[in-house]
């Protein structure tokens, strides 16, 4: 007869992995967590309080539904680590009218019954002085509801929170392989081999060499931070918020205010541009060409900065072709279910995806319509 190290086992504890581990644990799962070094070494570069949370998503209906419940949750770990992870500042997005940034939060907050009030070009220069060169056909689209996640914190919120339900976490352990066997699963480690019923794999950049048939490809994500040139420049989150804007050749610009004394904090998306990298090759050294084509917009599009970074950083992010991420079990194979490939901004949804991780793994639902609405999302087949 097999003996089981423990029911089901998290490989990867990043920002998905870890809500995984955690929503198991407090559902009473026997669950072992590994990372291949310390939680939260590998997670992303940013200073805390800087990833946007809204419910205005428009690449896929089913995230709104996600999203919500994902609110639900922060406010459910808040509970638990005694600490505040959300900050509902409300936040802003900008773009086109027919665009798929502001004209597609539009369209999905009409959809879904969200609140967001609209602005015109003209008013958004006003409201918001630092936002130039905002064309007359762009418009702004402000979700009360919106604010700022800490990911860091949370990370270490959620892993917190699964430990003291009862989840054994191990540091330093690499898995280098995953086999299926009679009634569960092998995980081979340079240490031993471990043996559960059931695994959710959230490896990030190495989820597809541990499971090939997924199909994501890793970047290089570099965020930059700059200094105002002055004191009281315009710069604090009330007058500068969090916001995503589009840009007409298609690059989108991501960022928040100073918080206290901090930076402000830019990263430029480069739709189509970045290339695929191994992600054991990640440059970790700051490159001109991390931060020189975004110092090059900031006269004209957010003025008031130094045009030389204060520092920037450097990170993995994965991608999925045709869906924003993947969340599935391949073949239908219970005993193992893959996350992956959201990008950067799959942070706001991990506690979403950890509950829906939780689902697939036991098979079970939450009666909150996590699964269906993460499943249909993320499906491989």
């Amino acid at each position: 007869m097999t003996r089981w190290d423990a029911e089901a086992a998290v490989v990867g504890l990043g920002s998905w992995g870890a809500s995984a581990l955690w929503r198991l644990a407090a559902r009473g799962v026997d669950v072992l967590g590994f990372d291949q070094s310390a939680v939260g070494r590998d997670a992303d570069s940013r200073q805390p309080g800087s990833t946007m949370f809204r419910l205005s998503r428009s690449e896929h209906p089913g995230l709104v539904a996600l999203a919500r419940r994902s609110r639900e949750l922060w406010a459910e770990l808040e509970d638990a680590a005694r600490t505040r992870l959300f900050v509902p500042s409300g936040g802003l997005v900008v773009g086109p009218q027919d665009g798929p940034t502001a004209g597609g939060a539009l369209r999905t907050a009409r959809d879904h019954d969200i609140d967001v009030r609209t602005f015109s070009a003209r008013a958004l220069r006003f409201q918001y002085p630092r936002h130039t060169g905002v064309p007359d056909h762009h418009i702004g689209v402000w979700e009360p509801s919106a604010g700022l996640l800490r990911p860091e914190a949370a990370l270490h919120a959620a892993v917190g929170a699964a430990r003291t339900a009862g989840a054994r976490v191990f540091e330093y352990t690499r898995i280098t392989a995953i086999d299926l066997v009679p009634g569960g699963v092998v995980l081979r480690s340079a240490q031993r081999d471990v043996r559960v019923r059931r695994v959710a794999v959230t490896a990030g950049p190495w989820l597809s060499r541990l499971v090939p048939e997924v199909p994501l490809e890793t970047y290089r994500a570099p965020v930059t931070w700059f200094r105002p040139l002055e004191a009281d420049a315009g710069f604090a989150p009330e007058e500068f918020p969090v916001f995503v804007r589009e840009f007409d050749d298609g690059r989108v610009l991501h960022g928040s205010g100073a918080e206290g004394d901090q930076d402000i904090r830019l990263s430029l998306e480069d739709r189509g541009v970045a290339k695929p990298t191994d992600p054991d090759d990640v440059d970790p050294a700051v490159l001109y060409e991390d931060w020189s084509g975004l110092a090059k917009l900031l006269p004209a599009k957010v003025p008031g900065l130094h045009p030389l970074p204060a520092r920037t950083a450097a990170s993995r992010t994965t991608r999925t072709p045709g869906a924003p991420f993947v969340l599935d079990s391949p073949a239908g194979d219970p005993r193992l279910v893959v996350a992956g490939g959201s990008g950067t901004r799959g942070l706001q949804h991990s506690t979403g995806i950890g509950d829906a991780l939780a689902d697939l793994l036991l098979g079970a639902g939450t009666g909150a319509g996590a699964v269906p609405d993460a499943a249909a999302i993320g499906g491989l087949r």
